[in-house]
């Protein structure tokens, strides 16, 4: 049986064997023209990223909260550990990102795998299998190579 390969974003083949994702990330973006700061005609790879990140964590059942300091000062000032991060370094705590309430990263956005971690994802790869992991030799599960 011929076996197609993974055309779309890497990390759409991170897979969680243990159980559903679940929980809740919120990000606080620093200043933007727009809510998700994708528009005009330089836009920051790192937004489109967490843009496409956020949208795959929706699909697998996380709630999804994003507050940009231009738009929803308010989510900013209710929330102590963002009001603390943003005392703390001003300007550079954003974009900041909360995983259940407790800070992920600061400063940056965080990657897909760290968020998928930080909710308790198994984000090993749907290619990797357990036997090749355990040798670590890069063999072929089921060859004769060892």
């Amino acid at each position: 049986m011929a076996r197609s390969l993974p055309l779309g974003n890497p990390g759409d083949a991170i897979t969680n064997t243990a159980s559903p994702l679940s929980g809740t990330v919120t990000v606080y973006d620093p200043p933007m023209c727009c809510s998700t700061g994708v528009c005009g005609p330089a836009v920051d790879p790192s937004l489109l990223a967490i843009t496409r990140d956020l949208r795959w964590l929706e699909k697998e059942g996380v709630t999804v909260e994003r507050y940009g300091l231009s738009q929803q000062p308010d989510a900013f000032v209710k929330q102590p550990r963002i009001t603390g991060l943003m005392q703390a370094f001003g300007d550079k705590a954003l974009p900041a990102t909360l995983v259940n309430g407790e800070v992920l990263t600061y400063g940056r956005y965080p990657s897909r795998e760290e968020i998928a971690a930080a909710l308790g994802a198994d984000t090993r790869r749907q290619d990797e299998s357990s036997d090749q992991g355990d040798r670590g030799c890069g063999c072929a599960p089921g060859s004769a190579c060892r």
